[in-house]
């Protein structure tokens, strides 16, 4: 399913009448089921006032990584960044954090509230060099929804 036709669904999701968790986790599905190449799809927001990330909802393989220290890994470099990171190839990252062998590539886009980075979707897949440009401007629409609910 092109990218942009999930749009309308992602704001029905974001405007639905149920907890945050739940329409996290919704979108989380939708994206997980429409798109064949993400494989593992989902949240993590700042930890209160420590310098981590903790794992909020999301679809996939279970993960050990509950906690991402900042700096850490993908995710806890975009939680120091402040900037979209697009992985190709897992293996050639020498801070990657592995979730699962199945996993060739990364990408994860942070959650902006009031120019604080609160948050980023993280998503994985099991090919190689994935995600476009397309991919990056639909997160970057489901993240700036999604912080309308924070």
């Amino acid at each position: 399913m092109p990218l942009e036709n999930l749009k309308p669904e992602v704001e029905s999701i974001i405007n639905q009448s149920s907890t945050k968790d739940e329409k996290l986790k919704s979108i989380c599905e939708l994206l997980e089921s429409n798109i064949d190449y993400y494989n593992w799809v989902g949240f993590y927001f700042k930890n209160g006032d420590k310098n981590e990330l903790k794992l909020g909802p999301y679809v996939g393989e279970p993960t050990d990584h509950i906690i991402i220290p900042f700096g850490k890994g993908i995710c806890g470099q975009v939680a120091e960044s402040n900037a979209n990171f697009v992985v190709p190839d897992v293996k050639a990252q020498d801070n990657y954090i592995a979730c699962s062998i199945t996993v060739k590539a990364e990408i994860v886009i942070p959650i902006f509230v009031n120019g604080q980075n609160l948050g980023q979707i993280d998503i994985d897949s099991n090919t190689v060099d994935p995600f476009t440009k397309a991919d990056e401007e639909f997160l970057e629409f489901v993240c700036a929804k999604v912080a309308t609910i924070l």
